[in-house]
C-alpha cells in the first residue's frame, strides 16, 4: 500500500473520530446546563479547553465564551481545523481519493451530513435545531463505523484507519477528564455553586463519552469519582477508555510492517496508564499525569507517522 494511502486511511479515522466527540460533547454540555438550576452559571469555555484551540478562539471571538459563539466556533467554523465541519469536510476530501477502498455507502453517509452542515449554516445552530443538528452528525459517525466494520476487508488499509481511530479517542478521553473533572476533584472558590451538584457533573463526564450505562453495569453503584476515572482510563473493555484504545492499537500493530518505534511508544504509555493508581493521582494531582499520557499519545503518533507515512 502507498504511504499516501495509508496516512489518508489513518486521519480518515482520526477525522470522523473528532467530528463524533465534538458534536457529543457539545450535546452532553448543553444538556448538562439544562439539568443545572438557573442560579447556577455553567461556562461553555470547557469545550474549547478540551479540544485545545483556546488561543485560535480568543483571536477570533474574544475571552468572552459566548454560547453562541463557542457553539459556532466548534461546530461550523472553517479556520478552526477541529470544528466539526472542518473534520467532516477532511474526511470527505479523503473519501474522494480512496473510495475504491471503501463500500460505496461510506460516501453516502459523510457526503450528506457534510451537505447538511454546508447548507443549513447558522440557522441550525439556534438552541432549538442544533440537537437535530448534531444528533445527525452522530448518527452518520456511528453508521459509518458500522458499514466499515462490517463492509470493508479487514486488510492492511482497514488497520491503518483502526489505527487513527483508537489513537484519536484515547486523546480525547484523556482531554476530556482532564478538563471536566479539575473543577471536581480540586475545586476553586469560584466552583463552590456547583458543589452540591457533583453528582450530576460525574454524569455528564460519563454521557460525554457514552459511558454512563456501561459504567452502571460495569460498578453497579452509585457514581463516584475515582470509580469513574479508573473506569475511563483503564478498563480493558470499554471501547472509549484509554487502556482500551492502546489496546487495540497494540492489536494492530503485529498486522502492519514491523516499527520497533512505535511498539516501544505504545509499550511506554500503556504502562503508565496501567501502572497507574488512581486514588493517589486524585490526592496528588492528576492533571501532571494525564499530561505524560498525553505527551505518549502524541509520541506513539510521531512513531507511526515516521514509520508508515513518511515517503
Amino acid at each position: 500500500m502507498l504511504s499516501r494511502v495509508a496516512d489518508d486511511l489513518y486521519w480518515f479515522g482520526r477525522y470522523i473520530q473528532r467530528a463524533e466527540n465534538t458534536a457529543r460533547a457539545i450535546v452532553v454540555h448543553s444538556n448538562l446546563v439544562l439539568d443545572l438550576p438557573r442560579n447556577v452559571a455553567v461556562g461553555w469555555s470547557a469545550l474549547v479547553e478540551i479540544m485545545g484551540v483556546d488561543d485560535l478562539f480568543r483571536a477570533r471571538y474574544g475571552t468572552g465564551y459566548a454560547e453562541a459563539d463557542v457553539v459556532r466556533f466548534l461546530v461550523l467554523d472553517a479556520d478552526n481545523p477541529g470544528s466539526v465541519a472542518s473534520s467532516l469536510a477532511s474526511a470527505r476530501e479523503i473519501l474522494r481519493t480512496v473510495r475504491e477502498s471503501m463500500p460505496h455507502e461510506t460516501w453516502e453517509h459523510i457526503n450528506n451530513v457534510h451537505l447538511i452542515l454546508q447548507e443549513g449554516g447558522e440557522r441550525l445552530l439556534t438552541r432549538s435545531r442544533r440537537q437535530d443538528l448534531l444528533q445527525h452528525v452522530l448518527d452518520a459517525a456511528l453508521m459509518t463505523y458500522g458499514i466499515l466494520i462490517a463492509s470493508m476487508s479487514h486488510d492492511v488499509g482497514f488497520q491503518f484507519m483502526r489505527l487513527g481511530t483508537n489513537l484519536e479517542q484515547a486523546d480525547m478521553t484523556t482531554r476530556i477528564i482532564d478538563v471536566r473533572t479539575s473543577s471536581l476533584i480540586k475545586p476553586r472558590a469560584a466552583d463552590e455553586a456547583l458543589r452540591p451538584f457533583q453528582n450530576i457533573q460525574w454524569m455528564s463526564v460519563l454521557n460525554s463519552l457514552t459511558a454512563y450505562h456501561m459504567y452502571r453495569r460495569h460498578e453497579r453503584a452509585r457514581v463516584r469519582g475515582t470509580a469513574v476515572l479508573r473506569y475511563l482510563l483503564q478498563d480493558r473493555e470499554f471501547p472509549r477508555s484509554v487502556m482500551f484504545c492502546l489496546n487495540m492499537i497494540g492489536a494492530t500493530l503485529p498486522k502492519l510492517p514491523p516499527s520497533r518505534a512505535a511498539e516501544r511508544a505504545l509499550e511506554r504509555t500503556g504502562a503508565v496508564v496501567r501502572d497507574a493508581n488512581i486514588e493517589r493521582l486524585v490526592e496528588s494531582g492528576l492533571h501532571d499525569w494525564l499530561d505524560e499520557v498525553q505527551v505518549g499519545i502524541g509520541k506513539l503518533h510521531e512513531a507511526i507517522a515516521a514509520s508508515y507515512f513518511k515517503a
